[in-house]
């Protein structure tokens, strides 16, 4: 039964985490606009969650060879992949350069902040509407 609910949310649950930590990572862009040789970075969004739900489905435990390894697959904070380990974080292409190597457009990083924290809550609304009719089964519509 447990695994028919994981099954339900999983689809909004894996996009709400997804864009969570893409969230995190405009921030950053947005924080260190003024930064030199400030790379902005951000992930390609529908293969990041594709890839996610293709691992929720892989359910087996994960092995780890020395007692260094993060549990849960968590990858070291070392910019190069999202918290799951296997997202990778990419560079923004350049639309135009500054004198001091930063790639930060701030226009775009508002456009990519304010459409993702819109989706982020359109995703809250969803994940809100699967409980209640969850909810309404169980009571028998009432």
């Amino acid at each position: 039964m447990i695994g028919k609910l994981d099954e339900y949310l999983r689809f909004n649950e894996t996009a709400l985490s997804l864009r969570s930590q893409r969230q995190e990572l405009l921030a950053s862009n947005i924080a260190n606009a003024d930064t030199p040789n400030f790379k902005a970075r951000d992930i390609d969004f529908s293969s990041a969650l594709q890839g996610a739900l293709a691992r929720a489905t892989n359910t087996g435990p994960l092995n780890t060879t020395a007692a260094a390894h993060y549990p849960n697959g968590q990858a070291a904070a070392d910019g190069k992949t999202l918290g799951d380990g296997a997202t990778p974080v990419l560079y923004r292409t350049v639309t135009q350069g500054a004198v001091d190597g930063n790639t930060v457009d701030m226009d775009t990083e508002r456009t990519q902040f304010a459409d993702n924290a819109l989706r982020y809550e359109a995703g809250i609304t969803m994940i809100n509407q699967q409980i209640r009719n969850m909810l309404a089964a169980i009571q028998g519509g009432q």
